[in-house]
């Protein structure tokens, strides 16, 4: 077994270097495994795993769309390129589409098809669709047949030059440098730099290799979050006026914010106007 142990722990010592994860003792675990069984696949399976030890895992995103939604707030979505290098964002802002009634979602009506069809499986699955042809949009399956919510805007953490080489590599015409809050601030400018794109639909958050989340620390309170209408979906009749699109409160990193429903929380006490 010795060459399979070396092999792991050059493997382990790589993803070490290469993640931001505490250090762990990578012999004792190629010993201890889930089940107590030393046989090689479940070591080599732990020692993987072990990569992603403090991600969030499927019963983070089995809950209601709007729970969902609310609680993706200030959560951490990680990217890791096919080069090895990885991305991290805060998730800033997010829309619910509940799906069955809702006249905004791809699943109004309980419709599934061949494009929505993520839209009705586990919760935590990627449902990424194209807008013009030309630009993604990712969303996370949650509990309820058809329900996801639309990532939005994420503030960028890590990774910020290969964000901005993925993003000019999708923008025609001579690029001006973007700045840190032009990166993510909208749900396609977050697929480009994220390198997001059909490939990623119905992929499981809890168990890709590639993109994942992780717990955010300072998770916001219910003061902290501003409740408004989803955009983009004016012509749904009431299904326009709904506040199911939730964004950080003073978060510099948010695609729109909307001044007058703060100024009406700020005035019902929910919080100080600054």
């Amino acid at each position: 077994t010795m060459p399979r142990k070396r092999k792991l722990l050059a493997q382990l010592s790589a993803l070490q270097s290469s993640s931001s994860f505490p250090p762990f003792d990578a012999l004792e675990n190629l010993n201890a495994t889930p089940d107590g069984d030393s046989s090689p696949k479940s070591s080599k399976y732990f020692a993987i795993e072990k990569k992603n030890s403090s991600q969030l895992e499927a019963d983070f995103f089995n809950q209601p769309c709007v729970s969902l939604a609310k609680s993706f707030l200030g959560q951490i979505l990680v990217r890791k390129l096919p080069d090895g290098r990885e991305l991290w964002g805060r998730i800033v802002e997010t829309e619910a589409y509940l799906g069955g009634e809702d006249e905004a979602s791809h699943s109004k009506g309980g419709k599934q098809t061949q494009r929505n069809a993520a839209m009705f499986m586990k919760p935590g699955t990627l449902y990424v669709y194209q807008i013009y042809g030309i630009y993604f949009c990712v969303n996370v399956s949650s509990q309820g047949d058809g329900a996801a919510v639309l990532l939005r805007s994420l503030e960028p953490l890590r990774g910020l030059d290969a964000m901005r080489e993925l993003r000019s590599a999708s923008r025609k015409g001579p690029t001006k440098l973007l700045k840190d809050w032009q990166l993510c601030n909208g749900p396609s400018k977050l697929c480009q730099a994220f390198g997001i794109d059909k490939a990623f639909d119905q992929r499981d958050l809890t168990q890709d290799a590639a993109i994942w989340m992780v717990p955010g620390h300072n998770l916001p309170g219910e003061q902290d979050v501003v409740a408004t209408t989803r955009i983009g979906v004016g012509n749904r009749g009431e299904w326009a006026q709904k506040p199911l699109r939730f964004y950080l409160r003073g978060n510099k990193f948010v695609s729109v914010v909307d001044k007058k429903t703060e100024r009406e929380m700020a005035a019902m006490g929910h919080f100080s106007c600054s």
